[in-house]
């Protein structure tokens, strides 16, 4: 081949990719223009210094602020770009942080600060071609000042949990990715107090879980629910409960909803 079909070549390629990546097959995220990262999390219900984070490495995928790069113009790298912005923003979206209820707001503070103590935020795959979105530990302690502000250090759980204030734990932190009786991103969740861990059919368990060989009770659950990745290292559940209050009512509730 001449040099002069390789150079043919590699414009044909160059405008195949260009004309692919006007084909949005997970959703358009740029569609609605863009948005200055300036003004989000403008209300003060943020901390300055988390705010400062969120704004410069999570506003991108996180928010309507994106600033899209020369190649994101290009497939199919175009195409695993859209993916991420489209999935991060379904599961949380700067941009209307406002709208969202309270109770909602505490459980993403308390969950971006888990995600990014453990490094699982920003995911891996985007860390290797955007260094700037790497977090350095100040800001990693910027963002774990959401889950300390919103913790009681002096709560203690009740003698016996409530069951009625469980199930409001449940929906307030657990519909998410749980339902009692259908298996979605976690297993369904009537009748785990009691169950072997890992042990339900029909749900793809994580090795590690499927290997723990313990049972369901009130102190494995408030292990598991305080620290999961402390208890169980290469688990999937990647959200905890901090409260030990929340973590004794969901517990009854778990009970109660297993006929225990």
């Amino acid at each position: 081949m001449t040099r002069r079909d390789l150079v043919v070549a590699g414009v044909l390629s160059l405008g195949a990719s260009l004309v692919l990546g006007q084909v949005h097959p997970f959703g358009n995220p740029w569609k609605a223009g863009p948005q200055s990262a300036a003004s989000l999390l403008r209300d003060g219900s943020v901390p300055a210094d988390a705010r400062a984070v969120l704004v410069q490495k999570c506003a991108d995928c996180h928010s309507e602020a994106t600033h899209a790069p020369v190649y994101a113009s290009l497939a199919p790298g175009s195409w695993l770009i859209e993916r991420d912005i489209v999935k991060g923003r379904a599961h949380l979206n700067l941009s209307n942080w406002q709208q969202i209820a309270p109770e909602r707001r505490e459980v993403l503070e308390e969950e971006i600060a888990q995600q990014t103590s453990k490094g699982k935020m920003p995911p891996v795959q985007y860390r290797l071609l955007h260094w700037n979105a790497r977090l350095s530990p100040q800001d990693v302690h910027a963002l774990a000042a959401l889950q300390a502000s919103k913790e009681d250090l002096d709560d203690k759980a009740q003698p016996t949990g409530d069951p009625a204030r469980g199930k409001m734990v449940f929906e307030k932190r657990c519909v998410g990715c749980h339902a009692m009786d259908a298996n979605r991103e976690g297993p369904q969740l009537r009748g785990v107090y009691g169950r072997t861990a890992g042990s339900l059919a029909g749900f793809q368990y994580s090795a590690s879980l499927k290997s723990l060989g313990l049972t369901w009770n009130p102190e494995t659950l408030d292990r598991w629910l305080t620290d999961p990745d402390a208890m169980v290292p290469g688990n999937d559940m990647s959200f905890a409960t901090p409260k030990a209050v929340d973590r004794s009512d969901l517990i009854a509730y778990l009970q109660q909803q297993s006929g225990k």
